[in-house]
């Protein structure tokens, strides 16, 4: 080991002596700056220093060919600088190494995380391997911006996605980085996603299917392609259930003898019971019959309304859908509206919004007028009611007439 002033000359001159691998060389005039000369020519600049823990680390500053002995006087300045302020410098390259890239995060921890407790995990699986990972996937987790985030947020909406999609890219993205900081991910200080506003959403548009439309709808199902969707749609429409909910049904849930479909996991996180009418225990009937017809592996499936094909429950029923709803001209109509129109039904037959919240197993009742819909004819009836009792002043009928 030579300590020698390094000059940009002396530096010219400086060779590994024969009888040795290397040689290491201490510049004089900055403290902690080391030159490894090795036999085979190559020169590396390190700086080596004590941490708070009094333990010798040494950090790998760059090659002496590429980097001036300026610059490496410079930056062995800089890093101590650092150690003065309690930072170890070594320490925070090597959690740096451990930095996962985005994609690596999200199939290593994220996914098998969410599959274990998120019904809809599929979901955020969707669209992290369609959207998220084509152009985060390959960054390393703190490389992420925050204008990266924006860009990726406005730039769904701009493909005229609903802002309410956009927004659930944005919500999984904070949630994915969120749980990193929370599992203390190495080397990552910030959620680049924090604070970044989510766009306005519209989502109390009113869609309702008429008696007419319903019909329409049934009649296009019944020539789908997917002879599942036949009973899928149906269940929708005449319970009131949730989509997942139908498709994750199983026959263990069904009590026929009380005519009650218990649902484990609804979405309150509470077990809820919907009554079973006469035209869902015909179309139970009729589904075991479809199953009697299946392939012997899949004819045993415990699920209700799963893939013929494999026994299981659809993860996704959306392209045959959207092609039956075009089909019956209802393009515009989401699975979600069938739930909406069950309870416009029902309260347009006169059932009362506390039976409409019961069956739908909202636990407040401010969802379920949100749900409810009264069609032009009933309103009328209704106002109509008024000028019935107010009699001829107002256009009603005498009494000898409403004796009639």
């Amino acid at each position: 080991m030579s300590v020698i002033a390094l000059s940009a000359q002396t530096l010219k001159t400086l060779v590994c002596p024969s009888d040795k691998a290397k040689e290491n060389i201490w510049d004089a005039r900055c403290k902690g700056l080391m030159l490894e000369v090795r036999q085979s020519g190559g020169r590396t600049w390190y700086v080596r220093y004590v941490d708070i823990r009094g333990k010798q680390r040494q950090l790998r500053i760059g090659d002496a060919d590429v980097i001036s002995l300026e610059r490496a006087r410079k930056r062995t300045d800089e890093l101590r600088s650092q150690v003065a302020l309690g930072r170890d410098p070594a320490e925070e390259k090597a959690m740096l190494k451990q930095m996962p890239t985005f994609a690596e995060f999200v199939h290593e921890r994220y996914l098998p995380y969410v599959k274990g407790y998120k019904r809809s995990w599929h979901i955020d699986e969707s669209l992290l391997r369609n959207h998220l990972l084509p152009k985060l996937g390959g960054k390393y987790l703190d490389q992420i911006r925050k204008d990266e985030i924006i860009a990726l947020h406005h730039g769904h909406r701009a493909k005229g996605r609903a802002p309410a999609s956009a927004n659930r890219l944005l919500i999984l993205m904070r949630y994915i980085f969120n749980l990193a900081l929370k599992w203390e991910t190495p080397g990552l200080l910030k959620n680049p996603a924090k604070g970044v506003p989510l766009l306005e959403e519209n989502n109390k548009r009113e869609r309702y299917l008429s008696q007419e439309e319903a019909q329409r709808l049934y009649d296009a199902v019944q020539q789908s392609e997917s002879r599942m969707l036949r009973f899928i749609v149906p269940m929708l429409i005449l319970t009131g259930a949730r989509k997942r909910e139908v498709l994750d049904a199983r026959w263990g849930d069904f009590d026929l003898q009380q005519r009650v479909w218990r649902i484990a996991l609804s979405k309150s996180g509470k077990a809820r019971y919907v009554p079973l009418s006469e035209g869902v225990v015909l179309l139970l009937d009729q589904l075991r019959a479809e199953h009697a017809n299946w392939p012997l592996a899949q004819r045993g499936s415990l699920w209700a309304f799963p893939n013929p094909n494999t026994g299981k429950p659809y993860s996704s029923i959306y392209y045959t859908w959207d092609t039956t709803r075009k089909k019956a001209g209802l393009p515009e109509v989401r699975i979600h509206d069938l739930r909406h129109s069950f309870a416009s039904f029902l309260i347009n037959a006169g059932r009362s919004i506390y039976e409409v919240q019961k069956i739908l197993g909202h636990t407040q009742i401010k969802t379920t007028q949100r749900y409810s819909h009264l069609s032009q004819d009933t309103l009328l009836a209704a106002v109509n009611t008024a000028v019935d009792l107010l009699g001829p002043a107002f256009g009603g009928p005498s009494k000898a007439e409403a004796r009639k």
